[in-house]
């Protein structure tokens, strides 16, 4: 055998192995890759509202996904969370009692949202999400917490055979995903456009219009300031008027006795 027949088989193998691995590779990384996942529709910035999405991929060949349960955090409680509809799933939205209320625009918040369950319905093309597809589930959700980075919202996925995949490590920063992450929304920074920009406008308004008011105000007053002032002369003006009358007529009759006499 030649060197060179023998260093061509080598090569060979090498790039068997090679393409053996990196498949090995793909294929660990291909379900690890597909988890439950939340992505706001734009922004969703601290203190603000937002609507965002919970995106459901069928990692199963055999089965279908047919419920998904997704628990709130419970060191940062949303007050309003509401529900869009989505065709062939049926929604139901679970409230507990807070251990500590919330002050929401001048209201007392006793309970908040502590999960949101979508359970599959049926239809013509099967019940669920089936093999190679996903699903979207929208919510809007509110007040988002001013003294949080992001919001850990742990997941069920059940399938119709009966097995659940729980999503709920929590990622940490700097460390290897989980195999089984949940679900994390990232805040952002107020932007001034959430509720404190329209606070702002409010107030701006309501000075704007106490002034106007007291303008309203002091205008009223110097008019009835000026009406009295006009009145009282007016009265003075005819008083002397009698009283010149007075004087004349007192005068003719004097004259009058004055000449009889």
């Amino acid at each position: 055998m030649s060197s060179a027949s023998a260093s061509t088989r080598n090569i060979s193998r090498v790039c068997v192995a090679g393409g053996i691995a990196a498949s090995a590779l793909l294929l660990l990384a291909g379900p690890a890759s597909a988890h439950v996942s939340v992505q706001p529709q734009g922004e969703a910035a601290k203190g603000g509202y937002a609507t965002i999405n919970f995106k459901v991929p069928n990692e199963r060949d055999d089965s279908a996904t047919v419920k998904v349960e997704v628990n709130f955090p419970a060191d940062h409680p949303l007050a309003s969370v509401m529900p869009q509809p989505v065709a062939g799933w049926d929604i139901k939205v679970t409230k507990d009692k807070l251990a500590k209320p919330l002050k929401m625009h001048g209201n007392t918040i006793t309970e908040a949202v502590s999960k949101v369950t979508w359970t599959a319905t049926g239809g013509k093309t099967g019940p669920g999400i089936g093999a190679g597809q996903f699903q979207q589930f929208p919510l809007s959700v509110g007040q988002l917490p001013e003294d949080a980075d992001q919001l850990v919202f742990k997941a069920l996925q059940t399938y119709d055979n009966k097995e659940v995949v729980r999503w709920i490590e929590e990622p940490k920063e700097g460390a290897e995903e989980p195999e089984s992450p949940a679900p994390v929304l990232k805040l952002t920074a107020a932007t001034g456009d959430e509720h404190g920009a329209t606070d702002k406008a409010t107030a701006e308004t309501d000075a704007k219009q106490a002034d106007a008011d007291r303008d309203t105000a002091s205008a009223s007053t110097s008019a009835a300031s000026a009406d009295s002032s006009d009145t009282t002369a007016r009265v003075l003006g005819i008083i002397g008027i009698v009283i010149g009358v007075g004087g004349v007529a007192y005068g003719v009759l004097a004259g009058r006795r004055r000449g009889n006499a």
